[in-house]
């Protein structure tokens, strides 16, 4: 199967390991997958900022760099949330409605693409140790996402997987919402970090590295004795 990979502006900028991790275990899984080099943002930070006609650019350009049939697979549950809900909204009554319809029905989020499309839940992952898993409000709300990490991560050999109290509550991140809010967005931090510390995890694992970050941040200021790690970082490790 052939496989188009997104990989979100800030993980290419901050967390490229995450990017070569996906690309790893979708290999493994059978794909052949192309990078398309001129690809750039889904345009979701613009919008959220209000930035309505700036975001449609970047949104076109999306769109024209993702032509094609082939499936679209990024790790980030935020980034596909946003293209299936919003570029609707964007280019709504527009000539590109339709093909923007049809882009989002072949952009998956990697865990729902690995167990939904391609049926695959086993990596040969090896990771020791507890973890707990963060639900993201991208994936949980906007992609409905629930069951698919959880599979995967089930299947991780010398991995503990163990639900944390309030599991679906946001993190507090919600991109300049962290910004515009610090003292909530550090309250909700703190909440969720709480939890996870309450179930002794050595881990917390989510599909969205933009939670984790918000999250590492707490974690390091308070030197908790918890780690932050992307699924695909899972998944791609001991083999």
């Amino acid at each position: 199967m052939n496989v188009q990979i997104f990989i979100p502006c800030f993980v290419d900028q901050l967390y490229p390991s995450i990017a070569f991790n996906t690309v790893k275990v979708l290999r493994k899984a059978g794909c052949t997958v192309e990078y398309n080099a001129n690809q750039t943002c889904c345009g979701q930070p613009a919008f959220n900022a209000g930035f309505w006609n700036e975001a449609k650019d970047v949104c076109n350009k999306f769109v024209k760099d993702f032509k094609g049939s082939d499936y679209i697979v990024t790790p980030s549950a935020s980034c596909t949330g946003f293209v299936r809900n919003y570029y609707g909204k964007l280019f709504q009554d527009s000539s590109k409605s339709n093909e923007v319809r049809e882009l989002g029905s072949r952009l998956f989020e990697f865990s729902e693409f690995l167990t939904d499309v391609l049926n695959f839940d086993d990596t040969g992952a090896v990771l020791n140790g507890k973890a707990t898993y963060h639900d993201s409000c991208a994936a949980l709300r906007e992609c409905r996402i629930k069951e698919a990490p959880r599979r995967l991560l089930s299947k991780v050999s010398g991995l503990e997987l163990t639900e944390m109290n309030d599991v679906e509550t946001c993190c507090g991140f919600g991109g300049t919402f962290a910004v515009k809010f610090e003292p909530i967005s550090i309250a909700m931090a703190d909440q969720k970090v709480s939890n996870a510390l309450d179930t002794h995890a050595d881990y917390i694992i989510s599909t969205d590295m933009s939670c984790l970050m918000h999250l590492d941040g707490y974690i390091k200021n308070k030197n908790a004795a918890v780690k932050t790690l992307h699924l695909a970082d899972v998944l791609a490790s001991g083999w």
